[in-house]
């Protein structure tokens, strides 16, 4: 694939590694790539950072024709930069794009979209502790026309944010409100694709759990409103006695990168880890009787987040004293640990540049 580049005249000044936050900041370029049926994917292109011109009827716009993944690139201790399991983030892309009827990109032409606008902005990734290169590929239908039908026009897009630890007072374990009202998505629908539309509908749970003073909503499921299924924009596990339990992907439930390391990690060290239906009212029950040890969210942004109070109908259930876990901090130490080169990848996940 041929990818033009196309450098800024005007580059930004780097920002201060103390006042990152998530997603405020941008970096000097952005990588773009047009698709027809005439043409496939073509005019690969990386160009500085702008504004987007769209037609007012572009379908993105009425019917959410939209899907986007997050990754980060980390500044290794060597100052290398290196990516964490990217061709999983690209799967997932086009498994999204398939839901929504979206066109596909091949794999190695992604991957290499990815890599050669890193190695453009490489510059822009941090060395401080904590900090990263947030990636943000996102890929939209952009058909002129209000007709509902599948795309023929689409465009896919990277832009890129440094941004600092999202815990930069420390791992603190967060309060979260398990909704009964509201449903994030049902078997068939897409819940396990990676779209706007999703966490849109989120946010109405959201801002009653803010309310009560919660961070997060943990969903359940959206036909029997029983089963637990996960933590707004992360996947969620719990220990419960000796065994680690997520909630079974059932295709109402995004497959997170991060979820699926964790399990990863756990059976290769021995752990009992079960991927089934969970309950509300077992998990009530092992809140209940003690035997809920632990519980954690996890994705990319926060990589392991540790609960530490749960609500369900107007009950609190406190989370290990509310403090972080013991496995859950080891969880957190492993995978930061890979990312950011600290520690020996011996599964093979990292991808230098």
């Amino acid at each position: 694939m041929q990818i033009r580049i196309e450098k800024t005249s005007n580059p930004k000044a780097k920002p201060d590694p103390s006042t990152l936050g998530f997603g405020k900041i941008f970096t000097d370029h952005m990588f773009l790539m047009n698709y027809d049926p005439e043409n496939g994917w073509h005019d690969a292109r990386i160009v500085p950072f702008q504004n987007l011109s769209i037609h007012p009827a572009s379908t993105v716009l009425h019917y959410g024709s939209e899907i986007f993944e997050g990754l980060k690139a980390y500044r290794r201790a060597d100052g290398k930069v290196q990516l964490f399991r990217p061709l999983e983030n690209i799967r997932r892309l086009n498994n999204s794009a398939e839901r929504l009827c979206l066109p596909q990109i091949p794999e190695a032409d992604a991957l290499e979209a990815l890599t050669t606008f890193v190695k453009t902005e490489e510059a822009w990734t941090p060395s401080a502790e904590g900090t990263s290169l947030y990636l943000r590929p996102f890929l939209f239908g952009n058909d002129e026309s209000l007709g509902v039908h599948t795309v023929h026009h689409a465009l896919f897009i990277i832009i890129a944010s440094p941004v600092g630890s999202y815990y930069p007072e420390g791992i603190n374990p967060v309060r979260i409100m398990i909704e009964d009202q509201d449903v994030r998505a049902v078997r068939g629908g897409t819940g396990y694709a990676k779209c706007g539309g999703n966490y849109a509908a989120s946010n109405r749970a959201g801002e009653r759990a803010a309310q009560k003073g919660y961070s997060q909503v943990l969903w359940l499921d959206g036909v029997e409103r029983k089963y637990i299924e996960e933590v707004g924009a992360m996947n969620v596990m719990f220990l419960i006695g000796d065994e680690v339990v997520t909630p079974k992907l059932t295709g109402s439930i995004l497959p997170g990168i991060t979820r699926k390391s964790c399990i990863e990690i756990l059976q290769k060290e021995g752990y009992k880890v079960s991927e089934r239906l969970l309950s509300v009212d077992e998990l009530s029950q092992a809140m209940k009787d003690g035997t809920l040890k632990e519980a954690w969210g996890c994705g990319t942004a926060a990589v392991v987040s540790p609960i530490g109070e749960l609500l369900y109908k107007d009950q609190k259930y406190i989370v290990n004293e509310g403090k972080i876990g013991k496995l859950t901090q080891h969880l957190y130490d492993t995978l930061t640990g890979i990312q950011w080169g600290k520690t020996p990848d011996t599964f093979g996940w990292t991808y230098q540049l």
